[in-house]
């Protein structure tokens, strides 16, 4: 069970203008957020000018502001598993429209929980929600208090200037927000689902597109169904098996065999072929990969 503490603190009044991205504050620098590191771990000194969120220089789905290494694989699926618990708890106090998507869609779809290789959540959200956020929610700490976590843990919702540029062109930015563990420096990629108004000038009505090209029919996604990801009420797109075969090929929804596990349908669970081989005379499941993972 999560509790979430009665306030918010505010780290900075929301500086962002919705319909004009305020550019004079680059991003939340190292000094401005810092916790418990003494130095700044991520890319941001090799990265363009123009691209605002800076992922860590030791790998691609930390925030080297406050992460300094890779967590073991046990430890980072327990921060991943409370981070989408608080961010969909969070999202739904605050209403804002957002559902699963992509590789977290595809665990869902085997066991509603994060698959255990994974390193990362992605999540969607609707423009009026993006909006929302950036205008009233931007770089807000939320306090959780978890079980096992003495002190609780805090998040950092961060909204990316550029949201409001829905270009595809705009391939440094396609991440619009994140959620973000100040503990762990793992966060949760937050794109805007958009309508494709270039499509909807040549007459096409009712198509959607992100920034990062993935495109669909709003009937594919809307109306959201009601669901549950790790143990906390989700919403997932309607058309989530066509999606998902789109996305990643049929197989992808009956391969019981990937990335060194095998899906246990007695448990409901991925299990590490290691156990397979320790629990069944040496004899473990096929593991050759035939589907590409997100």
């Amino acid at each position: 069970m999560l509790f979430r503490l009665p306030c918010q603190l505010l780290l900075a009044i929301s500086w962002l203008v919705v319909g004009n991205p305020v550019l004079r504050k680059r991003d939340a620098d190292f000094e401005s957020v810092r916790t418990r590191l003494t130095k700044d771990h991520s890319g941001k000194g090799g990265d363009p000018k123009q691209k605002y969120f800076h992922e860590s220089t030791f790998h691609p789905h930390y925030d080297g502001r406050f992460a300094e290494k890779v967590l073991p694989n046990n430890e980072r699926h327990k921060y991943l598993s409370e981070m989408m618990q608080t961010y969909l708890s969070t999202m739904n106090d605050v209403g804002a429209e957002t559902w699963i998507m992509h590789g977290s869609l595809l665990g869902w779809w085997w066991n509603r929980k994060i698959m255990p290789w994974d390193s990362d959540v992605d999540v969607q959200m609707s423009e009026s929600s993006i909006e929302y956020l950036a205008t009233y929610y931007n770089m807000t700490i939320h306090h959780y208090r978890l079980p096992g976590t003495p002190g609780g843990r805090d998040y950092l919702l961060e909204v990316n200037p550029y949201y409001v540029n829905g270009s595809t062109t705009d391939w440094l930015n396609v991440i619009d927000a994140r959620w973000i563990d100040t503990e762990s420096g793992l966060f949760i990629d937050i794109t805007t689902l958009r309508r494709d108004r270039e499509k909807e000038q040549k007459g096409l009505k009712g198509h959607m597109m992100c920034k990062d090209k993935h495109e669909y029919l709003a009937a594919d996604i809307f109306p959201l169904r009601d669901s549950e990801f790790e143990g906390t009420p989700t919403k997932i797109p309607y058309a989530y098996a066509g999606l998902l075969e789109k996305e990643y090929g049929s197989k992808a929804l009956t391969n019981k065999n990937f990335e060194n596990h095998f899906f246990d349908e007695k448990k409901m669970e991925w299990i590490p072929n290691g156990w397979l081989n320790r629990h069944n005379g040496g004899i473990a499941a096929n593991t050759k990969p035939k589907i590409k993972a997100k």
